[in-house]
């Protein structure tokens, strides 16, 4: 039977983590955790759980995906995010699977994404597909900060899986707000490395338009009151990013001088 490597990377996590490491039951031979020294009990309960656990300081998504990967004892990885959950679907697609043999160097997978509870599905969240499963000899994590991804050879072609990703995203519209308001500020960095000028107007054009890709395009206007604040914040989001990209290359511009 085939084997794999489940890699979780976490940050103050307890009320979830548990909920993530039962789902892979049977479907995980190793789970390694990459914590960034939290401050609650998420070290004791994956550890509970026989997780191996080292703890690095944070430096982008990207970047911790891949140490996570690099420490791995198998040569299939599956990651998966404290916040997620196998559905009964997915557990059983990767346990067939690893009885079957692999025939694939990369898998993807459907994700299903929840807001306070409720499953989304339209606003660009679903079926949200998702590279995570891979052999780390042909594929591996890019070091971007944020909206990171797996890489691999452009003869590589995933293949797709049955079942989904459960994505817990928030528990309430705060805590939402507050996690894309850190992610829109690495984003903001982001930005401001890629660009040598962001206008006055182009953070309010972005966000305009990102609403609209959101709300309209992509079906948000479907999802009810779940949509319309998903919505609001990616245009929230998009001008907090392209703000701070404005002033970080402002800033750089004024100490040249």
């Amino acid at each position: 039977m085939e084997k794999i490597t489940a890699t979780i990377i976490t940050r103050n996590e307890e009320s979830r983590i548990e909920q993530c490491l039962r789902s892979l039951e049977d479907v995980a031979d190793e789970v390694v955790v990459i914590d960034s020294f939290s401050s609650d009990a998420t070290v004791e309960i994956c550890r509970r759980h026989g997780c191996r656990v080292t703890q690095r300081r944070f430096h982008g998504y990207g970047a911790q995906r891949q140490y996570a990967t690099s420490l791995a004892s198998y040569r299939y990885v599956l990651s998966i995010d404290a916040d997620e959950v196998l559905s009964p679907a997915l557990r059983q697609s990767l346990i067939d699977l690893k009885k079957e043999g692999f025939t694939h160097r990369v898998y993807a997978m459907s994700r299903l994404n929840f807001f306070c509870g409720e499953p989304v599905r339209h606003s660009g969240w679903y079926p949200d597909v998702q590279t995570r499963l891979f052999d780390k000899s042909y594929a591996s994590w890019d070091l971007r900060e944020v909206a990171e991804k797996v890489i691999f050879p452009n003869s590589v072609r995933p293949c797709m899986l049955q079942g989904d990703i459960l994505h817990y995203r928030c528990s309430c519209p705060d805590e939402y707000r507050r996690t894309q308001s850190l992610q829109a500020a690495m984003q903001g960095r982001v930005i401001a490395a890629s660009k040598e000028r962001v206008s006055t107007l182009t953070p309010y054009i972005e966000g305009a338009r990102e609403f609209f890709n959101s709300y309209v395009i992509k079906g948000g206007f479907l999802d009810g009151a779940p949509g319309r604040a998903i919505s609001a914040q990616a245009f929230r989001s998009a001008v907090m990013s392209y703000g701070l990209a404005r002033r970080i290359l402002h800033n750089r511009k004024h100490q040249k001088q």
